[in-house]
């Protein structure tokens, strides 16, 4: 039998829900492209339930319990004294979120002889270190798509948010319970008739740009991997071929690419400095993406306009962390991909790769980052790990 170590976020502060604002949520059963919604054999939750906390336990754990494995939940994972720390050495499999991650470094794996496979409830295993995980013959997996349109949908919002200059308006109503408003209005703009551009054009900065596009901005985009003529002139998108090019041209950029050595503290001086005046930055994909300080810099100058982001790091960030007090900022603590609508669909995956793993059966070729138990079956993706 295995022992299962799920790493997720604290409950509520208030309690565990004991009702929610809804009675349902929409059924999804698959995603643009075609990809299938993730197929369990079975659930033990009701979709539309907190599942990602420490009580929701997504939804794993008569399941594993049923079936003789140990299941360990925890939100506790900095320190050496941590549960993570205490739990890992006998542990067969990891399960982790990209909102609360379980840094599983070198050294994590290397004293875990029996850790097997490591699974992302949601979408990024950055938080794994892919060389360490390939050596020691892990599967790393992850629910791909499932939280994808919840962030693009996050991203949208916080582009308005800071056009809009939401955030300080809100204020006025209610911490400083006024009515000003020329204050609330002196930092608004329309988006409408923008240069906006996304970096990155994979599922998520795709729906991204369609979801801008009934707003009559005009759409760029940066990508190696140039996307169709129909798509781009359905979309109206101009190409750029790096990302200063991009920069340089926009009024609002949206970062959609993966974190790796190439993209770690590209948005530096240097390159926000290229930018317009009063440019806006949104980032809900990496924060390390970014350079913290030059954003802080950036915004206090008046180079950018605003910056919201839905990512940092570490995450949770600490008390004194400079985002959490610079100015005309809109930032969220890495919620976009844990709606209860995603939350259904990763918790189900998670349960999906499971099943397959304990039966023997192959595993999504699209689940697999890291393929280390020869489980993806014919077409499985073949991964390298740069630099």
């Amino acid at each position: 039998m295995a022992k299962i170590l799920s790493v997720l976020y604290p409950d509520p502060v208030g309690g565990y829900p004991p009702a929610y604002a809804r009675d349902e949520i929409p059924t999804i059963t698959s995603y643009p492209g075609g990809q299938t919604a993730p197929t369990p054999e079975a659930i033990d939750f009701t979709p539309g339930e907190l599942l990602g906390c420490v009580s929701g336990e997504l939804g794993l754990r008569r399941f594993l319990e049923d079936r003789g494995h140990t299941y360990v939940v925890t939100s506790d994972k900095e320190g050496p004294d941590s549960v993570l720390e205490r739990e890992l050495p006998d542990t067969d499999v990891v399960i982790s979120q990209p909102f609360w991650p379980a840094y599983l470094t070198a050294e994590r794996i290397g004293r875990a002889p029996r850790l097997k496979m490591a699974v992302t409830a949601g979408i990024g295993s950055d938080h794994v270190d892919l060389p360490s995980a390939i050596a020691h013959g892990m599967t790393v997996a992850e629910v791909t798509f499932s939280n994808s349109i919840s962030v693009s949908e996050h991203a949208v919002m916080q582009i308005l948010t800071l056009v809009h200059d939401f955030v300080p308006a809100h204020d006025w109503v209610t911490t400083k319970q006024g009515w000003n408003i020329a204050d609330s209005v002196s930092r608004a703009y329309d988006l409408e008739g923008m240069e906006v551009g996304v970096l990155g054009s994979g599922r998520i900065g795709q729906a991204v740009l369609r979801r801008l596009k009934p707003f009559d901005v005009n759409l760029h985009y940066c990508d190696v991997h140039r996307l169709p003529t129909d798509v781009e002139e359905e979309l109206g998108l101009t190409w750029h071929p790096d990302v200063r090019s991009l920069a340089s041209v926009v009024d609002v950029l949206s970062i959609h690419t993966p974190l790796h050595p190439q993209t770690q503290n590209l948005f530096d001086d240097e390159l926000i400095g290229a930018m317009k005046r009063g440019a806006y930055i949104v980032d809900t994909a990496r924060a390390l993406i970014v350079d913290r300080d030059a954003v802080v810099r950036a915004l206090n100058s008046g180079q950018l306009a605003g910056y919201a982001g839905d990512v940092w790091y570490p995450q949770p960030p600490p008390p004194d962390h400079p985002w959490r007090t610079m100015p005309h900022e809109a930032m969220t603590p890495h919620v976009s991909g844990s709606t209860l609508s995603a939350q259904a669909r990763y918790s189900a995956g998670v349960r999906e790769i499971l099943e397959c793993w304990f039966d023997g059966r192959p595993i999504r070729s699209e689940y697999l980052i890291v393929d280390g138990g020869g489980l993806a079956g014919t077409g499985a993706r073949s991964y390298t790990v740069a630099g």
